[in-house]
């Protein structure tokens, strides 16, 4: 978080009027995750766990390859994998992950994206978390439940859909819905002129040989998969605002969608009510299931 800060000061503090490029401050200050330290309860969740590193391709930024940790709980024949979100780490699923391993014969996988938590990379991207997902499920199979939160609820499903597999249940929790408006909101709040958040767009396009516009979850929702899609969300998100999931949710009809007001982007993952919820429906995916 202090790198964070001290890139906001930065960039408050020069003209922007030249910002856009790839190597500037503005793209360190969208694409450089926060990295915030472990608490001790999370620390001793991570230690039990069995840890293997992975590797994805960082086509993007260095173009080197970058090694992300993976931790698993159990090892029974149902697999639930949990995809976190910007800014954030497998050990912020702490509470979920305590829950979820009393269910009887389940594997539960989390990972520290690119970027993020304790692997490594200096920036991140949502193609990179969505390699994770990718390279997690080849090394160790189709999950039955995936579990994203924000940002990683949005790879969850692109992920899925270039993979092409559907699986027994997908949990969203707080997603992420329209990445270009995402990244409007973080330039807006720290008073980026409007000349140098077209460059930046103009910038983003050439990169990712896509517009942001392109990283729509309606975008990739659907398309020959049949999702029995869990979606939980707080009406008064600021950080993904019920307007676009409003939208999102009159298109995708089958998605059922529960409003947890006021419970927070973030702070879903603490939510007992959310996280009983969770264990709810995991459960009663694998009772339909057999």
């Amino acid at each position: 978080m202090k790198k964070l800060k001290q890139i906001i000061t930065q960039l408050q503090s020069i003209s922007t009027d030249a910002l856009g490029k790839p190597d500037d401050l503005l793209w360190q200050y969208l694409f450089y995750s926060p990295k915030m330290p472990l608490r001790l309860g999370q620390e001793q969740l991570l230690q039990s766990a069995e840890k293997i590193s992975l590797k994805v391709n960082n086509e993007y930024f260095g173009q080197e390859e970058l090694t992300f940790h993976t931790f698993r709980w159990g090892k029974g024949t149902r697999k639930l994998l949990l995809t976190h979100g910007w800014g954030s780490k497998a050990a912020d699923f702490s509470e979920f992950i305590t829950a979820l391993n009393k269910i009887d014969n389940l594997e539960i996988i989390a990972f520290d994206a690119p970027g993020n938590g304790s692997s490594e990379g200096d920036l991140s991207s949502l193609p990179l978390y969505v390699q994770a997902v990718k390279a997690v499920v080849q090394q160790y199979g189709k999950p039955d439940v995936l579990v994203g939160h924000s940002l990683g609820a949005m790879a969850n499903v692109i992920a899925l859909r270039e993979m092409q597999i559907s699986p027994t249940l997908l949990i969203s929790l707080t997603p992420l819905i329209k990445l270009k408006e995402n990244f409007d909101a973080s330039m807006d709040a720290v008073n980026i002129a409007q000349t140098s958040k077209i460059a930046f767009f103009e910038s983003l396009t050439k990169m990712f040989n896509v517009p942001a516009s392109y990283f729509s979850l309606g975008n990739w929702h659907d398309a020959g998969l049949q999702l029995n899609h869990r979606l939980m969300y707080d009406s008064n998100d600021q950080i993904s605002p019920y307007l676009y999931l409003k939208a999102f949710l009159d298109n995708h009809p089958s998605v059922k969608a529960h409003n947890y007001e006021d419970v927070g982007h973030e702070k879903i993952l603490k939510s007992t009510v959310v996280i009983e919820d969770v264990v709810e429906a995991v459960n009663s995916a694998f009772e339909i299931q057999l």
